[in-house]
């Protein structure tokens, strides 16, 4: 019978010698083929133990680690489904997550089990683990006393594999359902597109919670039995010196910015890299064109989300004449069906501006337990609208110029001022507010947030960014708060963001 799990297709991908290394962290340590191997079939046979119901949520809030990439393996080796959850967030935010998902697994870092497992108790999770960035942790002490051997999974390329929550406009997070087969998909054809190659090196430089880190960077480099140089955290410094060792690198655009600033970022430094691949936030063509100016590279920027993994690439060679090009995310990839349409549903001629939907293997099937959300945001033919504004000019590069929804998008993430402005609403002498994003060089975007007083009343900006620091990531927490006599409207009332964020504009320049 075939065996459609994820997990089959990048183990069929290792090389045939399991010894050697796979993965290098900063510490020194390596990682063989065989010890992926071995590691994800006791971590698997420690979730089959727990006697899961079928398709139970595995939960993981913890800090980037070799083991946390080999926990997510294993849950889907094990034929469960993965939820990672970012780092940053705060209780509010994980109550809702797993009161949402009800997992029956959750895996917080050690440091946080106090407020994760009170959280996890009151949601009746029945089983909660520690996950430390040094190998420590109870999930390890128990994976430790299981087999080494493990039959994977059986599963279908419509199985659920992974639950990744965006957040939606009205501040109320949804889960996106991502399929065996969507992941896949993306995966085999990114290692086409980007041209992957025996020998490739990836510096993995990114987090493991989202598409970027998660799916685009690990699937890449496991799916082509290729070696990655592991980072933590993202050190300009490192990254700079490990360069000639590497091949691929991947990041968002403000990695790109903070590598511009090295002096040890040259030619020479760059002279084995093959690829650079820029995404999750707009690539401002000012860092394009400085990064091309001092390594000779171009960086290939691409385009996709959380329900679809990757749409959209610039190519990787230019067969065709086509080239990189900056400011656009290129094609939309061998299997993606890309269309612009207008207010009225119709589809807008080349070069005009209108939200984009998208069709393929790699879109979600939809939102976790929201089935009429789902209903709503594809259309009756099946594509999904994606709430991005873009336009495909004549030979098809595809530009994104904006977003339908005022999503912000601030050092590669998603930040909705809809959940921003509820809590700035619910504190001591606010009548109102309004958040919206300014371009900002090292960020790309950064929130604003413009508050108007109750009368009688004097609020205090300081105290406001702070408060929200208790309440939120600090991701979404925005740069500049501004106490305002009164927001623009039009005749209906609503505040027009556009005015503002063209106010506020040259705030960071």
């Amino acid at each position: 019978m075939q065996n459609d799990n994820l997990f089959s297709a990048l183990r069929a991908a290792f090389p045939a010698d399991l010894a050697g290394v796979a993965i290098e962290t900063e510490h020194a340590l390596n990682y063989t083929w065989q010890d992926i191997e071995r590691a994800t079939a006791m971590m698997a046979n420690l979730l089959v133990s727990l006697k899961l119901p079928k398709g139970a949520r595995v939960a993981v809030q913890v800090e980037k680690s070799v083991e946390a990439a080999l926990l997510y393996l294993a849950t889907l080796r094990a034929g469960y489904v993965f939820l990672p959850l970012n780092t940053a967030y705060q209780r509010g935010e994980m109550a809702y997550f797993i009161g949402n998902a009800e997992p029956s697994v959750v895996v917080c870092s050690p440091q946080n089990i106090g407020w994760v497992g009170e959280l996890a108790a009151e949601a009746g999770v029945p089983h909660v683990f520690t996950l430390g960035d040094d190998r420590s942790g109870t999930w390890l002490e128990r994976a430790a006393h299981c087999s080494d051997r493990h039959q994977v999974a059986v599963k279908t390329t419509d199985d659920l594999a992974a639950i990744l929550y965006t957040s939606g406009t009205t501040g109320r997070s949804k889960g996106a359902m991502l399929s065996h087969g969507n992941l896949l998909s993306n995966a085999q054809v990114l290692k086409k597109y980007w041209g992957w190659k025996p020998g490739d090196v990836l510096i993995h430089a990114l987090p493991i919670f989202h598409v970027h880190g998660l799916f685009v960077a690990l699937h890449g480099a496991l799916i082509n039995g290729s070696k990655m140089i592991w980072l933590a955290k993202f050190d300009p410094k490192r990254v700079v010196s490990k360069l000639p060792e590497a091949t691929v690198f991947m990041g968002v655009p403000t990695l790109y910015v903070r590598l511009l600033a090295e002096p040890g970022l040259t030619r020479e430094a760059c002279r084995n890299m093959r690829l650079f691949i820029a995404g999750s936030a707009p690539l401002l063509i000012e860092t394009f064109n400085e990064w091309n100016e001092r390594t000779g590279h171009t960086i290939l920027e691409r385009y996709g989300m959380s329900e679809t993994a990757m749409l959209t690439s610039n190519p990787y060679e230019e067969p065709h004449g086509d080239e990189r090009r900056g400011g656009t995310v290129g094609f939309p990839l061998p299997g993606v069906s890309l269309r612009v349409r207008g207010e009225g549903q119709e589809s807008l001629p080349v070069g005009e501006i209108g939200g984009i939907e998208v069709q393929g293997p790699n879109v979600f099937a939809g939102y976790w337990r929201m089935p009429e959300k789902t209903k709503e945001e594809f259309t009756e033919d099946g594509f999904f609208k994606t709430g991005d504004v873009g336009v495909v000019d004549a030979r098809g590069y595809v530009t994104i110029v904006g977003r339908s929804k005022d999503l912000i998008i601030s050092g590669g993430y998603n930040v909705y001022p809809a959940e921003i402005e509820g809590s700035i609403n619910e504190m001591p002498g606010v009548a109102e507010s309004a958040v919206v994003g300014v371009p900002h060089k090292d960020f790309g975007e950064v929130g604003v947030a413009l508050v108007i007083a109750k009368p009688g009343t004097a609020p205090d900006p300081q105290k406001i960014l702070a408060e929200l620091k208790s309440k939120l990531a600090n991701f979404k927490i925005p740069k500049q708060c501004f106490v305002v006599g009164e927001l623009p409207r039009n005749a209906m009332g609503k505040v027009q963001k556009k005015l503002l964020r063209e106010q506020y504009a040259a705030l960071f320049a």
